[in-house]
């Protein structure tokens, strides 16, 4: 039977994933990073450690699978959005990767907009403003901070096209993942000559751009050998997609209305559409999708299960304890304290933006924030406010929509938080509608190995791809009190953000 690699470049590991014709997942391998912060709001990592982890987790998946290279059949890529790879000449990599969550640049953002011509001008050329988690600024900050380095640059690559280079020699990338690099006419799916002229960035940095599942290079002799003959020399490799997009497509999300929200260390509302559609803010990022000639809108809370992550570290000891002597997760035991505080958390608030936030602020300086602690708060009061400070963050990507007058019909939730049912509750009280979760959620790495089918020829196209493979369960209608409350609390919510903004600036300037 015909096996389709998938290969996830994540933020804390890299996953690979073996599936086979009918999208069963056969096997699986799973490799570690570490992330390093060298200075407040900086994130940084080694892109050795994604070529090591590569290494670790793609022989484990095949032997997991009891496989034999020459059943793989194709290769996708996925990764991280964002980050900045700086090779040489000789292919060595200059300085540790800045990544999507890195927040150094709000002087380059404003800089990208002045040479546009203005905020409407950077919106026409590549459908997004300019934010501090995108590649573009993090180019003018290395060229502005470290010219001397910047000189020696030969190729800007993202992480999983820097593992693609590893893997095949080649400089490639795809339509999804650059269009958050903020120099993708995204209307056009080709670079932005005129956005590249105006921020004097030489296009010949840049990899070739394709769509995702155009095979566009091969697996080299050297990767093969180094990969411990797990994938044979001459393996097609597709374009892939960025960690959303191919999540989008192992979701099922390639038809209009369909809109998912990933719970991971961010939270990522994404949404399919047929055409290119721009909030005129620019609140919303507009990319394309993974699926030959479609988009996607996408809204980004920066810290959804990061905060909880956060409490968990900080604040949970006890219950760390407990659990470990309980031979249970400690994430269980804080939402089971949770569940007993009425929707609302008593008054209680929680603003998510412990790294800033992307939607719709796009304030690299607010904070985390709980507002109305009183004498009576307890644990279980603040789990439940973080629970629905992320759900109100995401609320506000869906107001947008609305807005903007587009359908979401559908809404699957995926990530860690999406395989808690309290979570996915609570989504469904705060957006006032039904969510779901899927029978196999298998993320990004599963989506690039579907593409792989599609670019390899299994599947005719993408959509019929997931209509094979992506399945739904476990509907959960919204609670009609709930919702009620949450109506009266979301717009209060909203405010706090609004009240504080200014000192949220002035506390990281002072």
């Amino acid at each position: 039977m015909a096996l389709f690699l998938g290969i996830d470049i994540g933020t804390s590991g890299t996953r690979a994933i073996l599936v086979d014709e009918t999208g069963a997942v056969r096997g699986s391998g799973t490799g570690d990073h570490t992330c390093q912060s060298p200075q407040p709001l900086w994130s940084e990592q080694s892109p050795l450690e994604w070529w090591e982890a590569v290494r670790k987790a793609v022989p484990a998946a095949l032997k997991a699978a009891n496989a034999k290279p020459e059943d793989i059949k194709g290769i996708g890529l996925s990764g991280q959005m964002h980050g900045l790879t700086l090779l040489d000449k000789g292919n060595r990599v200059l300085r540790p990767a800045i990544l999507w969550n890195d927040q150094r640049t709000a002087r380059e953002c404003d800089e990208i907009t002045d040479r546009a011509g203005g905020r409407k001008a950077l919106l026409k050329l590549v459908s997004n403003p300019a934010l501090t988690g995108f590649t573009a600024p993090k180019i003018l900050w290395v060229r502005r901070h470290e010219p001397k380095l910047y000189k020696q640059a030969a190729h800007i690559l993202l992480p999983k096209d820097y593992v693609r280079f590893r893997l095949s020699g080649e400089y490639a990338t795809e339509v999804s993942d650059a269009s958050g690099m903020l120099l993708l006419d995204v209307v056009n799916r080709c670079w932005s000559k005129k956005l590249l002229d105006k921020l004097d960035i030489d296009e010949r940095l840049l990899p070739a751009v394709y769509e995702s599942t155009v095979p566009a290079t091969k697996v080299s002799a050297e990767a093969s050998q180094a990969l411990g003959g797990a994938v044979l020399p001459g393996t097609p490799i597709v374009g892939g997609g960025g960690d959303q997009a191919a999540a989008g497509v192992g979701s099922g999300i390639v038809k209009k209305g369909i809109a998912s929200v990933s719970l991971g260390t961010s939270g990522v509302l994404f949404l399919h559409a047929d055409e290119v559609k721009t909030d005129p803010q620019g609140r919303l990022h507009t990319f394309c999708h993974a699926v030959p000639g479609k988009w996607h809108l996408m809204g980004v809370c920066l810290s959804s299960g990061g905060s909880l992550q956060w409490f968990r570290n900080q604040l949970a000891q006890s219950e760390a304890a407990e659990a470990k002597a309980a031979g249970r997760d400690t994430y269980d035991l804080l939402i089971e304290q949770a569940k007993k505080i009425p929707a609302g958390s008593e008054g209680l608030s929680f603003l998510p933006y412990l790294t800033g936030e992307r939607t719709p602020h796009a304030d690299p300086y607010a904070k985390g924030a709980f507002i109305g602690i009183t004498p009576t708060t307890t644990k279980g009061a603040m789990v439940r406010a973080i629970v629905e400070g992320v759900c109100y963050s995401l609320r506000d990507s869906v107001e947008i929509f609305r807005k903007m007058k587009l359908p979401v019909k559908e809404i699957r939730v995926t990530g860690g938080g999406g395989r808690n049912p309290f979570w996915r509750q609570t989504l469904a009280d705060v957006f006032g509608q039904a969510t779901c979760s899927l029978v196999a959620a298998e993320g990004a790495a599963y989506g690039v190995a579907l593409l792989a089918a599609v670019g390899t020829g299994h599947f005719k196209s993408v959509e019929e791809a997931c209509a094979a493979t992506v399945k739904t369960c476990d509907t959960l209608p919204p609670d009609p009190a709930a919702v009620r409350t949450y109506n009266r609390y979301y717009p209060l919510w909203a405010n706090l953000y609004r009240s504080l903004k200014k000192d949220f600036e002035a506390l990281a300037k002072a």
